[in-house]
C-alpha cells in the first residue's frame, strides 16, 4: 500500500498545482513510483474531438515526467471554472464520494506515493445538492494528512493562521507549509514566513520562486511526511 499526503491550500490561485507537480517531480527523479489525483477539476478545456482534458493533471503529469496514465488522475472533469459543487449542478455528474475513494485506493495498489491534490482552499465544497461532501470529507475518508500551499506576498499571515486554525479544529493533520510565488531577500516575504512560523509552529518545509522547475527540499525531508 502506498504512502500519501494531500496538498491544500490557503485559497485559489496560490499554486497548489505547480507546487504539487514539483512535489511529484522530486519523488519520480528520487526513483519513486509516483501517482497523482484530484477527486474534481474545474474550468477544464476541450481538445480537438470536444473530449474534456484535465488541465492540472495534465500539467502535473508534464513538469514530473510520471508514466501515470492521465486518465488516472482525477474521476470528475468540469469545464466551468467555479467551485466544482457549482459546476456540477451546471454540468451534472455530481461527485460521488465512494467513486473518489475507489480511484484513490486503486493507485494506492499500483504505486509507492500518492500525491493528492485539492481544489481551492481547505473549506471547498464538492458536492451539496444530491449530498453534502466537503474537501475536509475526502481528507478524512482517505485518513490523510496535510501540506499546506500558501503565497508568500501580503496577506498570507493571515490566511496561513486562519486556515491552520481551522484545520487543527477539525481534526485534519497539516505537517509543514510551503511558500509559492518567494523572492528572496524581500523582506515582507521573509517576515511572513517567520510570522506564520511563529504563529502555527509549523515548520517551512519549501520556498518556491517564479518558475523554479525543482523543489528546493531533499527527497528524505519530503518522503518523511508521507503516511
Amino acid at each position: 500500500m502506498a504512502k500519501k499526503i494531500f496538498i491544500t491550500g490557503t485559497g485559489t490561485d496560490v499554486g497548489k498545482t505547480y507546487v504539487t507537480g514539483l512535489i511529484v517531480k522530486k519523488l519520480n527523479e528520487a526513483g519513486k513510483k509516483a501517482a497523482y489525483y484530484k477527486a474534481a477539476m474545474s474550468g477544464n478545456d476541450r481538445d480537438s474531438e470536444g473530449k474534456l482534458i484535465p488541465g492540472d493533471a495534465k500539467f502535473v503529469k508534464d513538469i514530473s515526467s510520471v508514466e501515470q496514465p492521465l486518465e488516472t488522475m482525477c474521476p470528475y472533469i468540469y469545464e466551468t471554472a467555479v467551485s466544482p459543487h457549482l459546476a456540477s449542478r451546471l454540468e451534472g455528474n455530481p461527485v460521488d464520494l465512494e467513486v473518489v475513494k475507489k480511484g484513490f485506493f486503486e493507485l494506492c495498489e499500483k504505486y509507492d506515493f500518492v500525491t493528492m491534490e485539492g481544489s481551492g482552499g481547505i473549506l471547498c465544497p464538492i458536492c451539496i445538492d444530491e449530498r453534502k461532501i466537503m474537501l475536509e470529507d475526502v481528507i478524512g475518508e482517505l485518513a490523510l494528512s496535510c501540506i499546506l500551499i500558501a503565497d508568500a506576498g501580503l496577506g498570507t499571515i493571515n490566511s496561513v493562521v486562519l486556515t491552520v486554525e481551522y484545520m487543527r479544529s477539525h481534526n485534519i493533520p497539516v505537517e509543514a507549509v510551503i511558500f509559492n510565488n518567494y523572492i528572496a531577500g524581500d523582506v515582507m516575504h521573509e517576515d511572513n514566513i517567520l510570522m506564520c512560523e511563529k504563529m502555527t509552529g509549523l515548520k517551512t518545509l519549501a520556498k518556491v520562486a517564479k518558475d523554479d522547475k525543482e523543489l528546493n527540499v531533499s527527497a528524505e525531508e519530503l518522503i518523511a511526511l508521507y503516511k
